[in-house]
């Protein structure tokens, strides 16, 4: 089975090739280039490199957020499109739960996060049992002090694996730094997460689990910026 899966909730995005399971190929977005230009020239290199053709392609695995809206769009767009064309299923992945999956933790508890920007974290809390990873209430967008709150209100004295991509916004926090004390562990995550994805795409297409490309769309948490700005000025209209 080969999985196609791309990453593009952020500016650290990727894209992988699977086979049966196992990474072939894979490439993440280490510039400024806009995902519009970047992404297809990125498939056809993972493709040619995993030694495969898109016609190949047995499932697509997509990260749904949250993240930027303008990337998530190119990212969930080009998906259907793909789907549409090829016929082939989709699989949507939240980006924090493939975080969380992304590092073997011995936790009773994982809290995934990364950068929202404007002071913020997208963030979400996951009980960990027997090696599968189930969350917590729902994924937000919170300042870090709150986001180590809220964890530490769910986790209490269990320990909690910390996995994030900007571990700078958390570990200068003296709530952090108690949890820390007694057992906590802060990893970082790799920002190559389309692999992980395409893993936790694969385990639904197992179950059946497929997302209707129609009905598939984006994880903001929040409001765009655009949305932000026209509710705003709507609201002052006469």
């Amino acid at each position: 089975m080969i999985t196609l899966t791309i990453d593009t909730s952020e500016a650290r995005g990727s894209v992988a090739v699977l086979e049966d399971g196992a990474v072939v190929a894979a490439k993440a977005h280490e510039d400024a280039t806009d995902y519009s230009m970047w992404l297809l020239p990125a498939v056809g290199e993972v493709l040619v490199r995993a030694g495969t053709k898109m016609e190949y392609v047995d499932l697509y695995g997509v990260a749904t957020g949250p993240g930027s809206f303008t990337g998530l769009r190119v990212g969930l767009t080009t998906v259907k499109a793909w789907s549409e064309v090829y016929g082939k299923p989709i699989a949507g992945v939240s980006r924090l739960e493939a975080m969380a999956r992304s590092r073997e933790s011995h936790s009773a508890y994982v809290a995934s996060c990364y950068d929202a920007q404007r002071g913020q974290l997208f963030g979400a809390i996951y009980h960990a049992l027997a090696g599968v990873v189930v969350r917590v209430g729902e994924e937000f967008v919170v300042s870090p002090e709150e986001f180590v709150q809220l964890v530490d209100g769910q986790a209490g004295s269990e320990p909690v694996t910390w996995i994030t991509l900007d571990p700078a916004l958390l570990e200068n926090l003296e709530s952090l730094q108690r949890r820390v004390s007694v057992g906590d562990r802060v990893l970082l995550c790799s920002t190559e997460l389309a692999s992980t994805v395409g893993v936790l795409a694969m385990e639904r297409a197992a179950k059946r689990q497929f997302s209707d490309p129609l009905a598939l769309d984006a994880n903001y948490v929040r409001r765009s910026d655009a949305e932000i700005f026209w509710k705003g000025s709507a609201a002052v209209v006469p």
